[in-house]
Parts: structure tokens; C-alpha cells; sequence
């Protein structure tokens, strides 16, 4: 059975605060064959104090001094994410986004929002997550910089306040993030530990580890892209391109037909190659009639539509019911 990965590409904040980009990065997005364009949904006065410091990530890649200042300039108007929405349903595309404080999950709701993607520095706020649980729609919840109990608790406040679909992200929130860090087996513990459906976020450089995901069952692959690496902002420079973003998909969709159904069978491609590439047991030298075939007058040899040479020691001290010359195949 094919899987179907919801690849969801992640334009966050790198439209730089502006609806042209915005809508530039849905036209990459659908043209890569994703499955949703996701963008972040906050004000910077309920998002961040005035004196929240940056990452060290964002400290490399911005000028501001404070997170406030940052996001500031990356806020989009509230009119904005309409105009998106109706945008990606032109497109045929599944708009998302993440919201980042409660009037940000009303503003979605409102303009018809169907999937919920719970960014991971949301996963320890209790009244956000009851409300969004509370919406009982569907519901992505990355996990970056979590544990286990961690993860827990937020899918008990989940599940005790309606939610029923909900799929867990694994995820590292170091952009980028190192290979040694990722720890992609981790996104199997979660499926085990909570029985949930689980997917990956991604913030390393490359396609190498979103694909590898996949053949480790991620049902949902989430991965930031740009227009351009060399803008300013805080998130181009561990983002794909459109044309890698473009790869991603094509290499994930080729694992998905790769990983095939499980069942060990030749395959309706490789079938006609049997005959040419096994063997049979052949004459290694002309054989009369009524002779016993040995180990001196029988070999095996391509091609593989005559005796099976699994059946070799049943041949043997038979008698030849008629004469075979060299390289013949055997009939009995």
C-alpha cells in the first residue's frame, strides 16, 4: 500500500512581513506539489515581551535586539491571512497556519482553519492548548525541545478537551540543526509510547533527513522554505529553495512507490528477467540415450526456463529418455 505523506512546506515568517511574498510563496509551494503552505499567525505585543531575548540562530541572521523587535517586522496584517486562504483555495493548496497566542486561534477559526499545526514552544501552554483542543478538528503538534512527560501531559489536555485526531511531530528547533542532534529514532518512540500517528519537522540542512523520515513511517514531513537563502530574516538561511523544496517532494513521493505494500513477490516489472537470469541443469557434454545422468555429464547454466537446479539431486541416476547434446537443456 502507497503512503500518502502530507508534505507541508513552511513559508513561517519568510515572506519578511509582506502579503507579495507571501503570495510568491505559495506559488513555489504549489508548484513543488506540496500538500499545504503554512505560515504563523501572531502580533508581536502578545507573542514576546519587549526585553525576550533571540535565539543565538536568530542573533546570526537579524539585526534587532529583542525578539520583539525582530517580530515586529514580521507581523502580517489580520486581513492578510484571508486574502492567503483564499489565495491557496484558488490554488488548490491547503492553507496553514500556526497560531501563537489565543486571539491568533480565534482569527484562524474564523476564516474557516481545518488543521491545526501546535509550533513546539506552544507545547507546555495550558490555556492554548485547551483551546484549540477544544475546536475538536485536527491537530499537528511539533515537539521540539520536549520529553516524553512533557508530550504527555499536553496530549492528556488534548484528549480530555475533544481532540481525537491528533499526529505528533518529532522535531529540533536548533535552525539548522546539526545531524548529530536530530536523533530521528526518537520520532519512533513517540508512536510507541503514546500510540499515536507521528510525523517529523524539519530544520536541517538538505532533503537527506525529511526523506529519510518517510521510510521510517512519517505520515506528516513539515520543512521551512524561502524564495531566496541569502534574505534577511531569521529563518532563510536554514530553509530550502524552491527548487530543492521541489526535490524534496519529488525524492519523498519516490520513496512512497519505493517502500511498496511488504509482501515478497516478483514484481510485474522484474518477471521477465527469470528465465534470463537463472539457471537450469544442462548437458556438459553430449548424453545417448538410456545414459545416467552424473555430476560428470550435468551442469547448470543460464538460461532459467528449464529444469530447476534446486531439484539437482533428483536428476541425478535418472536415464535419459533420448540423446542431449552440449549445453542442451535436460527434459525428462
Amino acid at each position: 500500500m502507497i503512503m500518502n505523506t502530507f508534505i507541508i512546506a513552511e513559508a513561517g515568517v519568510n515572506h519578511n512581513g509582506s502579503i507579495e511574498l507571501a503570495k510568491k510563496l505559495i506559488d513555489k509551494a504549489d508548484w513543488a506539489g506540496v500538500d499545504a503552505v503554512k505560515f504563523q499567525t501572531f502580533t508581536a505585543d502578545k507573542l514576546a515581551s519587549k526585553t525576550a531575548k533571540k535565539a543565538d540562530y536568530q542573533n546570526k541572521t537579524t539585526p534587532e535586539k529583542s525578539q520583539y523587535e525582530m517580530l515586529k517586522k514580521l507581523e502580517l496584517k489580520t486581513k492578510d491571512f484571508q486574502l492567503l486562504k483564499d489565495y491557496c483555495d484558488q490554488k488548490g493548496i491547503q492553507f496553514m497556519s500556526s497560531p501563537f497566542d489565543l486571539d491568533s486561534i480565534d482569527l484562524l477559526n474564523e476564516i474557516g482553519l481545518d488543521i491545526w499545526k501546535i509550533p513546539s514552544g506552544e507545547i507546555t501552554n495550558y490555556p492554548y492548548l485547551e483551546k484549540i483542543a477544544q475546536l475538536k478538528q485536527k491537530i499537528i503538534m511539533s515537539t521540539g525541545m520536549a520529553n516524553l512527560s512533557e508530550i504527555e501531559a499536553a496530549l492528556d489536555l488534548l484528549k480530555q478537551n475533544g481532540s481525537k485526531d491528533i499526529t505528533v511531530l518529532h522535531c529540533n528547533t536548533e535552525y539548522p540543526t546539526p545531524m548529530r542532534d536530530v536523533n530521528l529514532r526518537a520520532m519512533l518512540t513517540i508512536k510507541e509510547a503514546f500510540k499515536v500517528d507521528v510525523g517529523y519537522s524539519d530544520h536541517t540542512k538538505g532533503i537527506e533527513v525529511p526523506t529519510a523520515a518517510v521510510t521510517l513511517g512519517a505520515g506528516v514531513i513539515e520543512k521551512h522554505f524561502t524564495l531566496d537563502n541569502s534574505m534577511a530574516g531569521p529563518d532563510h538561511k536554514a530553509s530550502l529553495e524552491p527548487e530543492e523544496l521541489k526535490n524534496m517532494v519529488d525524492a519523498i513521493r519516490n520513496i512512497e512507490n519505493a517502500l511498496g505494500n511488504g509482501i515478497k513477490k516478483p514484481s510485474k516489472s522484474e518477471s521477465k528477467n527469470k528465465d534470463i537470469a537463472r539457471k537450469s541443469i544442462v548437458a556438459s557434454k553430449d548424453i545417448e540415450k538410456g545414459e545416467l545422468f552424473t555430476e560428470a555429464n550435468l551442469t547448470i547454466k543460464r538460461p532459467g526456463n528449464g529444469i530447476n537446479p534446486m531439484r539437482w539431486p533428483n536428476i541425478l541416476g535418472k536415464k535419459a529418455k533420448r540423446d542431449f547434446t552440449f549445453d542442451e537443456l535436460i527434459e525428462l
